[in-house]
């Protein structure tokens, strides 16, 4: 847990940077992601005291050391846990979870399910490298099938995780996706998280260059980014391509994409980042379509619904039994009802 100081001035992105030596091998995306949540965080209109992050296990896990503010290095798949206990207790705290790949979505699974569902306002950075960084190059959930690895010598024979998509299915109220190549992108992105009222999901794509380097520089690369990625706007049509020359149509629920220099450009899907049909859509542009289509990768809010955060109907179910009942004695609650004397 860090100490830290009650900051009454102007704050800057050195008031959020630690003493600690930052220690992560030479080109590791994790250097952007640290640096652009210190650029945005000066900004929130929020009291240094009251940041607070929480990590699991991983090198993306070592941020907590970085970031001088309050925070806990937890344990392997257990920072949503903690973190909804810590927002829990005091929903004044801006809480944010970082967390790997592996440690989300493989020993942390099932409590990242669960964060999606209950939406405390809290957010939640997925560090993306498609592999075990720290325990040196393992395939993790999200590595691509057939991904040759420490641990499958031969190519994975799984299916990977697409977090978007799994965070939708669980029930997430915001979504979104941006990689640490884009600072602007992110902190955009970064910015949106914070004003969301409810659990923030951002997947980082974040390169890791000693075991899986470049996996996804063809999204960031001058030469292919504008073919393979496409930026998401609400209110705007998908549109991609080098000459912005490629649209995506919607033909009932299959997308479609046409070539606007030889068709209308009039019916193009426009981007609703409310509708979450469309979201599960666009979650599952991974797919190469049957007539072989290959969709760009959608980078933004794919997703974003207000609704009623658990730790507001939570405070509200409090106040109403003070009101009922009175505040009972702790000794009380843990006795309970029904006790015995023995003679």
């Amino acid at each position: 847990m860090e100490t830290i100081t009650k900051n009454t001035g102007k704050l800057t992105a050195k008031d959020f940077a630690s003493e600690m030596d930052v220690k992560w091998c030479p080109g590791c995306g994790d250097y952007s992601i640290l640096k652009q949540v210190q650029t945005v965080f000066p900004d929130l209109g929020i009291p240094k005291e009251n940041f607070v992050f929480i990590s699991g296990i991983g090198c993306s896990s070592r941020f907590t050391y970085y970031m001088d503010t309050f925070g806990m290095h937890s344990i392997h798949g257990r920072a949503a846990a903690i973190a909804s206990g810590v927002k829990a207790s005091n929903p004044d705290l801006s809480v944010w979870i970082i967390s790997g790949d592996g440690d989300s979505l493989s020993i942390g699974g099932n409590h990242f399910i669960h964060l999606m569902r209950k939406n405390f306002d809290v957010n939640y950075l997925l560090f993306n490298n498609q592999i075990y960084s720290l325990t040196k190059g393992q395939y993790s959930p999200t590595s691509e099938k057939g991904k040759i690895t420490k641990t499958s010598p031969f190519g994975s024979i799984e299916e990977p995780f697409n977090p978007s998509e799994l965070a939708l299915g669980a029930k997430a109220s915001f979504v979104a996706r941006t990689q640490d190549r884009d600072p602007k992108h992110m902190q955009e992105i970064l910015r949106r998280a914070h004003q969301h009222k409810g659990t923030s999901f951002v997947e980082v794509y974040q390169n890791c260059p000693v075991f899986n380097d470049g996996a996804f520089f063809a999204f960031s690369d001058k030469e292919t980014k504008k073919e393979e990625a496409i930026y998401l706007e609400h209110g705007k049509p998908l549109i991609f391509g080098q000459n912005n020359e490629k649209g995506i149509h919607l033909d009932g629920l299959t997308p479609v994409i046409v070539d606007m220099t030889q068709e209308c450009n009039n019916d193009l899907w426009v981007h609703d980042e409310k509708d979450k049909t469309k979201a599960n859509l666009i979650s599952r542009f991974f797919d190469t379509r049957s007539n072989g289509d290959h969709f760009p990768r959608p980078f933004g809010v794919i997703f974003a619904e207000e609704r009623p955060t658990y730790d507001d109907i939570l405070e509200q179910q409090m106040e109403t039994l003070y009101i009922r009942k009175g505040k009972v004695p702790l000794n009380k609650i843990l006795s309970g009802n029904k006790t015995w004397t023995i003679g």
